[in-house]
């Protein structure tokens, strides 16, 4: 059977030019379902895990459409806009948009918090021809013209689930109200509940649905495995664990913005590299922090869950959940920011009594039982043992990782 390649779905001459110049010849499979459904103007609804290359999936047939109307925006408007639920994310979205677009004479302007609002406004002051942002910005400037949308035909909601998550639905609903009837929109979201549905039902027009189900060869060989140790034990078995150079590159998760504080100041006094990133840091901090984490010069990230999604960084060896999260969905998240392109990953949970709750609702919505190591949990009146040896710990994560072959994530 003949592979489908991007030069098959109808793509213009300047973006073959810029995928081929990144080495992109096959599209992945959410790419050769929603770009030619895109390119027929028609409205998507499509159904992905992250990483499964959605970005340029809805980006692509954006910039054919908007490089062929040839039309300038007016000032403080924009001919398309796509939200995102997080900062990170629309960072991460513009950058594929500015390498997919670098043979068209098209404008992008990130509007996001935690970034200067004069430089925005400033950008907006010429116009853009896309407009990437998170809705609680986009709705500030909204609020003041110096953001117009009447004019957009074109409009992305990525990340719909994380988006309800976040608490944005009413931000989305003003938005949307904003925005002409007669356009162009997708939403794409990991996940369909009841509530991602509605939204869809509400915005989008006859769309052609697009569902990429994960299947058991596609699924991020990570290997799971949890410790059942009281809180206080946790800092000290984190620091044992990081002596292992097996764990070469490793986002730690925590509940809170102080724990994620907390942790990074441990590490950091043990001579560790690290930095934390959470919704208290500025977003200058923030991108600093993942700039150094991708380049190696920082070796753990600490992280509340805003850092769960959106964040594409090859290489992590390990995702430690120093806390477990509220929501089971997230735990999902979380470990699949190891295991990336087809690598494997190890994702390692600390476990106190309270958490164990949590633990058998992750483990119910997987259908899966995470490995216990050392010794099993008692009764939940009953302090739980203590681990096996630091030591031990940390050969077995370290011939894990020199194996490969693990198990996939259910």
């Amino acid at each position: 059977m003949t592979q489908t390649t991007f030069t098959d779905l109808g793509l213009s001459e300047p973006l073959l030019r810029a995928l081929e110049a990144r080495k992109f010849e096959i599209p992945t499979p959410i790419q050769a379902d929603t770009i030619p459904a895109l390119l027929a103007n028609k409205d998507v609804l499509g159904i992905a895990q992250t990483g499964s290359g959605k970005t340029a999936a809805f980006s692509l047939p954006i910039l054919q459409h908007l490089a062929a109307q040839q039309v300038r925006p007016a000032p403080f408007a924009a001919r398309a806009l796509i939200l995102a639920p997080t900062r990170e994310l629309a960072l991460q979205i513009d950058e594929t948009v500015r390498y997919l677009s670098v043979n068209l004479k098209l404008r992008t302007v990130v509007i996001i918090g935690g970034a200067s609002r004069f430089k925005q406004v400033e950008a907006m002051r010429r116009g853009a021809d896309i407009v990437i942002g998170t809705p609680g910005r986009v709705c500030d400037l909204m609020q003041t013209r110096e953001l117009q949308i009447g004019g957009v035909n074109r409009f992305v909601l990525d990340e719909a689930d994380r988006m309800l998550d976040l608490g944005f639905i009413k931000d989305i609903r003003r938005i949307v109200a904003a925005l002409p009837p007669q356009r162009q929109s997708c939403l794409f979201s990991a996940t369909m509940p009841v509530e991602v549905a509605s939204l869809a039902n509400s915005l989008l027009r006859d769309p052609i649905r697009v569902e990429i189900a994960r299947t058991e060869e596609d699924a991020p060989k990570i290997e799971q495995f949890v410790h059942h140790l009281p809180q206080s034990g946790k800092q000290s078995l984190l620091l044992s664990m990081l002596q292992d150079e097996a764990l070469s590159r490793v986002i730690v998760f925590t509940r809170t913005k102080h724990g994620a504080n907390k942790v990074a100041g441990v590490l950091e006094n043990a001579g560790i590299q690290v930095n934390a990133i959470h919704g208290n840091k500025s977003q200058p901090q923030r991108e600093k922090a993942l700039r150094e984490f991708r380049s190696g010069r920082a070796r753990v990230l600490v992280a509340t869950d805003i850092a769960a999604r959106g964040i594409d960084v090859t290489g992590i060896s390990h995702v430690i959940n120093f806390d477990l999260p509220v929501e089971a969905e997230s735990y999902v998240h979380r470990i699949g920011r190891t295991a990336r392109a087809g690598a494997a990953g190890i994702a390692i949970s600390f476990c106190d009594s309270s958490e164990r709750g949590v633990l058998r609702q992750i483990e119910r919505s997987m259908n899966y039982t995470i490995t216990v190591v050392g010794e099993a949990p008692g009764p939940m009146t009953q302090q739980p043992k203590r681990n096996a040896a630091p030591q031990q710990q940390r050969r077995r994560y370290s011939d894990r990782n020199q194996r490969g072959g693990m198990r996939s994530a259910a």
